[in-house]
């Protein structure tokens, strides 16, 4: 489901996790941080499937929504 820390450091090419963040967000690789401060990457984001975009639904705030 997730990248190891390993197959992260290898994706990135860095050690440092806030080194990781910073080419993650350079290659445009999507991820999230831990309570660790950890980068965490799905499988799904690497191997280009849709999955990561459905996991979470866009934000809408409540003003706009109908009702």
């Amino acid at each position: 489901m997730f990248l190891t820390e390993e197959e992260v450091a290898i994706l990135t090419g860095r050690k440092m996790k806030g080194r990781q963040i910073e080419a993650l967000r350079q290659m445009g690789v999507p991820f999230r941080i831990n309570a660790t401060g950890h980068a965490i990457v799905t499988r799904a984001a690497i191997e280009g499937r849709k999955e990561e975009a459905a996991a979470r639904p866009a934000w809408t705030p409540r003003v706009l929504k109908a009702g």
